[in-house]
């Protein structure tokens, strides 16, 4: 709760508590002080209670930290199998690395995974070259009247 809370700023609170309510009043505050965030944390916990068993059975370990959106991807990316099989088939260093060599017209790197490319595999389009236009037979008929 107070994890920011320095010991020079908790010296200077009780301090100014000291101060302000006196020797004779600070134990009487800081009793009522705790009993007001005791009720606060069981009106909380009874809340918290009475919505998971509205909710129904299929959400008795639904955690309300859940709802803040970056646990709860990393909840998901943590969990589900699915994604795990997609993260570990998806390296993005390779990908970054095969998009600049096409861009800067290199061949891509091969790694161990892969074998080195033929000259006779890389007779594809170049994706890099702007295609010629298709001929008057090739066109889709345009219809002003219809856009």
């Amino acid at each position: 709760m107070f994890n920011d809370i320095g010991a020079l700023e908790l010296v200077t609170i009780v301090v100014l508590a000291i101060l302000v309510f006196g020797p004779d009043k600070l134990p009487k505050m800081i009793q009522d002080v705790t009993g007001v965030i005791r009720k606060i944390r069981s009106f909380s916990d009874s809340a918290k209670q009475d919505i998971r068993s509205e909710l129904g059975p299929e959400f008795k370990d639904f955690e309300f930290e859940d709802l803040n959106p970056k646990a709860f991807i990393r909840k998901q990316l943590t969990e589900n199998e699915d994604l795990k099989d997609i993260r570990s088939s998806f390296d993005l260093r390779k990908e970054l690395n095969d998009v600049t060599d096409a861009v800067n017209g290199k061949e891509p790197a091969a790694t161990a995974s892969e074998p080195a490319a033929t000259p006779a595999a890389s007779t594809g389009p170049d994706l890099l070259k702007k295609p010629a236009a298709p001929s008057p037979e090739q066109r889709t008929p345009f219809d002003a009247d219809a856009t």
